[in-house]
């Protein structure tokens, strides 16, 4: 039986346009890929390893030609919107009490800034949740299984009684290794307010 439920945050409730941000970025840039170092750094700020200026500031001396406020935008670029049909079924499911609600999402301060800023309901939305983990504030990054393992030990749950959403692969692939139920929900095709109906033989 399902008692807690953990949610990823990007592509499960407010959109994103991943292909649409690496092309402006690369375009911005002038490169043709991200270099393995970008990648890494990339990696952690979002696991709050470095703060925003230090970010900033190597993409600066990385990229000389460009701006404080270009990188800002470009990094910002793949966040779209956040439909409140999914902040009310959210909403009804903290009203409901049926469930222990999680939000677990790797994402940073810049992010997390522009969120804040252009979604009206961003604290509505986090007040809804039991326990509310973001990557870069535990230093702790998906799809590393020791991410995992701490929600389960801050919670003291069973991974049996969990189930994961996230609509990245290697993330779900990754907790169902130490026995979390998950969905690995296409954001394409698939939104979250039809949870009971899309995965109704776990509930």
């Amino acid at each position: 039986m399902i008692k807690t439920i953990i949610f990823d945050f990007g592509d499960v409730f407010i959109n994103l346009d991943k292909e649409g941000a690496m092309t402006n970025a690369l375009e911005l840039f002038e490169i043709e890929e991200l270099s393995e170092e970008l990648i890494a750094f990339n990696s952690f700020y979002e696991q709050g390893l470095i703060d925003t200026d230090e970010f900033i500031d190597f993409y600066m001396d990385n990229f000389p030609k460009l701006s404080k406020k270009e990188i800002t935008e470009a990094w910002n670029y793949i966040i779209c919107d956040f439909p409140s049909s999914r902040l009310e079924f959210i909403q009804q499911l903290a009203k409901d009490k049926k469930y222990n609600l999680i939000l677990l999402s790797n994402t940073n301060a810049l992010h997390i800034e522009c969120i804040q800023k252009h979604i009206s309901f961003y604290d509505d939305f986090k007040n809804a949740f039991n326990k509310f983990y973001l990557s870069h504030e535990i230093q702790l990054r998906k799809p590393n299984a020791d991410i995992f393992q701490f929600v389960l030990d801050q919670n003291k749950l069973k991974p049996e009684e969990c189930l994961f959403i996230d609509d990245t692969k290697e993330n779900t692939d990754a907790a169902s290794t130490i026995g979390i139920n998950v969905w690995n929900n296409d954001p394409k095709t698939q939104d979250i307010i039809d949870l009971f109906t899309i995965k109704k033989e776990l509930f």
